[in-house]
């Protein structure tokens, strides 16, 4: 486990590196805005079979979570367990997932925003509630869902 999460934090280090050498028009010139997500000339992004598991994995994992999120009732180490589930997956789908260089700079922005999700989770993102982080998971994965051709994904609803 120990290894999975630091491969996943070296992927998470080289984020930022990913996406600049995705984008070769990219020049940076001090405060940039964060790369967005784009859809392939008007078509979601294709998927395959390892991205589909963990991205439904987490999907599970969030809807479950999110009731007791909202409602004050997920305890410190549910949200503990709940970071380090969502870890796993994002590990499981950086490890095994393969796709076209396009697609995988976009699965990267996805990736990039699940991670601060589990960072609020885990209590390492000063003055945000915990629950932040899951309903970022949630939001995350509704736009996963808008952007990337994931058969009979069901959006998240999300409270308020």
């Amino acid at each position: 486990m120990k290894s999975i999460l630091l491969s996943l934090s070296a992927a998470m280090l080289a984020f930022p590196l990913l996406v600049q050498a995705a984008d070769p028009s990219h020049h940076d010139h001090g405060a940039s805005a964060p790369p967005s997500i784009e859809l392939n000339a008007g078509k979601k992004w294709g998927t395959d079979d390892a991205l589909r598991h963990g991205m439904g994995s987490i999907h599970t994992l969030a809807e479950k979570a999110l009731p007791a999120a909202h409602a004050g009732k997920l305890t410190p180490a549910g949200y503990d367990a709940l970071a380090n589930d969502v870890n796993a997956q994002i590990a499981f789908v950086v490890e095994n997932c393969k796709l076209d260089p396009k697609a995988d700079a976009q699965l990267h922005i996805i990736i990039s925003d699940l991670a601060n999700g589990v960072e609020a989770m885990q209590g390492k993102q000063p003055g945000q509630d915990r629950a932040t982080g899951v309903v970022e998971i949630s939001r995350t994965l509704n736009t996963y869902g808008k952007y990337f051709n994931h058969p009979g994904w069901q959006t998240i609803k999300l409270p308020h």
